[in-house]
């Protein structure tokens, strides 16, 4: 017997949504029934995707969020469930970058990647499933999934980027320790690893010297695409997979495989 997995009914926040990845996995979610709240600083680029998803049938709603201020993750929260409903899916997706070596890497810089990859990351589903938490007490049979975004920085040091590595690779042990913790509750936590994904950001980068050189650490010497992380997405956040928690899946064409 064959498992369809349905999204109707189902709504879930996506954060980082006015980014490459955060946009294409609240399209997919969409596109698979589920409502989406869109959430990120830059609310004029969410009201451009939820008017692209609205006119492909699918259902949205914005809200801002600074995943850097507690405040702010708090009242992002509330005016999602306030305005879509009790939330099911948290796409924890919110992250950031700087490049340089370590020894060049300011206080700021440091912060900057920290408080919004790691710091925001945790207090977004911290506050997420403090609402999960409560409505898993009031009716045991409730399901609820959290999928933190990490990398294949996490899991493997890349160059001119070592406070982003730090920061995903603590993504990796949050989401482990989430999974411990919250499974009890019916909230299953898994986390991502994206390798190199082509977005209309570093399209041009690939295309360099460097940027080549990157390209042949891949077995296939090919970017993906943000489509090609739609089914793995779907997977994680699907109640059907009640048994996949503390799971961190690479989704890198065999990168770190090598």
């Amino acid at each position: 017997m064959g498992i369809e997995v349905n999204f109707e009914g189902k709504i879930a926040l996506v954060t980082g949504a006015s980014s490459a990845l955060g946009a294409r996995f609240a399209k997919a979610l969409a596109g698979a029934g589920a409502q989406v709240v869109l959430a990120s600083p830059h609310t004029e680029r969410l009201k451009e995707l939820r008017a692209e998803i609205e006119a492909d049938g699918g259902a949205a709603h914005v809200v801002a969020l600074d995943v850097t201020d507690l405040a702010s993750i708090k009242a992002a929260v509330a005016h999602a469930e306030t305005e879509a409903g009790p939330l099911d899916i948290l796409i924890n997706n919110s992250g950031v970058s700087t490049t340089q070596r370590l020894i060049d890497v300011s206080e700021e810089d440091f912060g900057y990647i920290m408080d919004t990859n790691l710091r925001g990351a945790f207090f977004v589903a911290q506050q997420v499933a403090k609402r999960m938490i409560l409505r898993a007490k009031a009716d045991t049979r409730k399901q609820h999934r959290i999928v933190n975004i990490a990398s294949v920085a996490g899991l493997r040091v890349l160059p001119q980027i070592g406070v982003y590595c730090m920061s995903k690779a603590a993504v990796v042990q949050m989401t482990k320790a989430m999974a411990v913790e919250w499974g009890k509750y019916g909230i299953n936590v898994n986390a991502i690893c994206p390798g190199f994904i082509s977005t209309e950001l570093n399209e041009e980068y690939f295309g360099t010297d460097n940027g080549k050189k990157l390209l042949d650490m891949l077995p296939r010497k090919r970017p993906g695409k943000p489509e090609d992380l739609d089914g793995l997405l779907l997977l994680l956040a699907a109640e059907e997979t009640h048994f996949i928690n503390g799971a961190i899946i690479t989704a890198d064409d065999g990168m770190t495989a090598q």
